[in-house]
């Protein structure tokens, strides 16, 4: 197995490239199958993810090349369903349950394995589930399968969300897409990443209105057909280095990003005391001192994202006063401190809140990555620890992070993958 070194208490500095962004890009490659003709991505990220979904679309049957960096050609128009999309695959990543409504919503069929993914606690599929049947499908999970069956077709209706789910909000509109009339769906997230599936479908020719609102109108087209489309850049991947900076007290340029995505973690980096400053599609971050402690409660966009609460975490541990961390999305997103423990990170949980006493430094330990983002979490500890940190479990990194050890190295880090 894989693992990285980090010998940490280098000041990082200079500039890193975002590439695509990896929930776009796995909400968007499955999309592609509502389409005739066959449409080029581009600004895909080299991710396990993605190969992943290339590996799953591959063993359909659907063509698909990765013509150049960043770039695939997918043309879903091809596709002829033959039976179910591989488990083995299929089990491998969360977001393989887009399929069931790209598929639903193309043929008026699916039948998918239940998804894997990241172990952060409970992700059911009802709300999926619920957006199908209100559209005119039948639907059971059975045996580990999830089988879903229009045989009147797929109607518009208003679909209300229970809880704000973005995994339900894109699979409903893959499954609207090419139904007759419109839905609406109430309560909706409000993700980038749904916004930028919304200007795919609009580019294949698709209705889609309010993306990025918590009401969300799918006009049925007849027919989607290929288009060009770029995948926006990934904000936690940005955040990462943004946070990497400041625990560091580095000075740092991420480029190719969209500030705005950003906004709440530079707010939280500046009340740590770093500087953040906007300049076009780049942000500088530059951090002189300790930081200081903040408070940070993860919510649904535009609030914290779930997703950077543990790479901000490994910050905190070090930071000037206490911290305290309220987790509302993922109840099992607290992992990582068992790790971060092992560094000499002075926490304690009670309920879905983390208590973090800031310490003087963290050591270097060996540790092990959970999941995605824990493992981001343990570079930034190893990145600011006093000696060498050794990462395993760096197949989680893999599924969402590129070029990490190179990007780091650019920036002055000291570290090296073990293979």
């Amino acid at each position: 197995m894989a693992r990285l070194v980090i010998t940490g208490g280098k000041r990082l500095s200079g500039k890193v490239s975002i590439g695509g962004r990896k929930n776009s890009a796995v909400a968007v490659m499955p999309a592609t199958l509502l389409c005739q003709e066959p449409c080029t991505l581009e600004n895909i990220p080299d991710i396990e993810d993605v190969q992943v979904y290339r590996s799953i679309l591959k063993a359909m049957g659907v063509p698909i090349s990765h013509t150049s960096e960043g770039r695939y050609t997918i043309d879903g128009g091809a596709y002829v369903p033959d039976g179910p999309p591989p488990h083995d695959l299929v089990k491998k990543m969360r977001a393989s349950y887009y399929l069931l409504g790209a598929l639903l919503g193309r043929y008026g069929r699916a039948e998918v394995a239940l998804p894997g993914g990241c172990d952060i606690g409970q992700r059911p599929i009802d709300q999926h589930l619920k957006g199908f049947r209100a559209l005119g499908a039948e639907c059971e999970v059975e045996g580990g399968t999830v089988r879903a069956l229009a045989p009147s077709g797929l109607r518009g209706a208003n679909i209300y969300l229970d809880v704000v789910s973005v995994g339900a909000t894109i699979n409903i509109m893959l499954a609207a897409a090419l139904a007759q009339g419109t839905t609406v769906i109430e309560n909706a997230a409000k993700e980038p990443h749904i916004v930028d599936l919304a200007n795919f479908i609009n580019a294949a020719g698709g209705r889609v209105t309010g993306a990025g609102t918590d009401v969300i109108r799918v006009v049925g087209a007849e027919a989607l057909y290929g288009c060009n489309h770029a995948i926006i850049f990934d904000e936690i991947q940005a955040a990462t280095y943004m946070i990497a900076a400041v625990a560091t007290r580095g000075d740092v340029v991420v480029e190719n990003v969209i500030p705005k995505h950003l906004d709440p973690i530079s707010a939280k980096l500046q009340e740590t005391g770093a500087q953040v400053l906007e300049n076009g599609d780049s942000i500088r971050v530059i951090m002189d001192g300790r930081a200081k402690a903040a408070n940070i409660k993860t919510l649904p966009y535009p609030g914290f994202p779930t997703d950077a609460q543990q790479p901000m975490s490994a910050l905190l541990s070090v930071a000037e006063g206490t911290s305290y961390v309220s987790e509302t999305i993922w109840e099992g997103r607290f992992k990582h401190f068992e790790e971060l423990r092992r560094m000499g990170t002075d926490v304690r949980i009670e309920g879905r809140t983390a208590i973090i006493e800031g310490v003087e430094e963290l050591t270097g330990a060996s540790v092990r990555a959970t999941d995605l983002r824990a493992g981001a979490a343990l570079i930034v500890a190893g990145l600011l620890a006093h000696g060498d940190t050794e990462i395993t479990g760096i197949e989680h990194i893999d599924r969402g992070y590129e070029h990490t050890t190179e990007n780091l190295q650019a920036l002055g880090a000291q570290l090296r993958r073990v293979e």
